[in-house]
């Protein structure tokens, strides 16, 4: 008799981990991936954090295909708004059948708990494919499977203008400060995959303009671009333009 597949959504980000862990899970015979979901800053239309063009995130999954769908957030979401937001596309999936979730993260303990006890209360079970896997290891096989990303997003306390806008490759962790975590994991940086292994085609685009912003250092929002302990923090963005 075959065995039954969890019916699984992925929360994908658009960046390289995202790619990296679904990869895996697609691999994975325990599991059948039915849907993608993303956070969109609707005042702005681009991807929570990663300020990745909407346009572009959704050639991006048309290219995976896999069914989309975008989780709309204001300009600067309380954490009880998202919780909320979240809420609602959980109950939807739930009652479509979804009993598991797969996320990207790979050594954050409290981002993990926090997800875990949010999807507690509805039951849904949660997969984490490149969980404790070193960075350095997980960026070498992600270039070796032949994916591509470029850095959309940089943490100014590291990077500065040029940072953004490069694509990543085979010399990249040899030129990261030494407190950077080769994936970012911490919130360094973030990225968007442009091609590989999941898609049918690669998404075109072109370098746009790069703008720095400041903003207030979050003090309870886990699933901020960074955490520390100042007042403010800078992020120095590239946008991509698509073709």
């Amino acid at each position: 008799m075959a065995l039954k597949k969890h019916k699984t959504y992925f929360n994908w980000s658009s960046g390289k981990d995202s790619a990296l862990a679904l990869y895996h899970l697609l691999k994975d015979e325990r599991f059948s991936v039915e849907e993608l979901i993303t956070t969109i800053n609707s005042h702005y239309n681009r991807v929570s954090m990663h300020g990745l063009r909407k346009e572009l995130l959704i050639a991006q999954t048309d290219a995976i295909n896999i069914p989309a769908s975008l989780i709309e957030l204001p300009e600067m979401p309380s954490m009880a708004i998202y919780e909320q937001k979240m809420l609602e596309t959980v109950s939807r999936l739930k009652n479509d059948g979804f009993t598991h979730t797969a996320f990207g993260d790979i050594f954050l303990e409290d981002l993990r708990a926090y997800r875990e006890e949010q999807l507690a209360k509805q039951d849904i079970k949660l997969v984490f494919p490149i969980w404790k896997r070193d960075t350095k290891e997980l960026l070498n096989e992600f270039l070796d499977l032949g994916f591509k990303t470029i850095i959309v997003c940089a943490n100014s306390k590291y990077f500065g203008e040029d940072f953004v806008g490069t694509i990543i490759d085979e010399n990249f962790i040899d030129n990261l400060p030494e407190s950077v975590d080769p994936c970012g994991e911490n919130g360094e940086f973030h990225t968007f995959c442009f091609d590989g292994p999941l898609f049918k085609n690669p998404i075109k685009f072109s370098i746009g303009e790069k703008v720095y912003r400041e903003y207030d250092a979050p003090k309870t929002d886990d699933d901020a671009v960074c955490k520390n302990d100042a007042e403010k923090y800078g992020v120095w963005y590239c946008d991509l333009v698509p073709e």
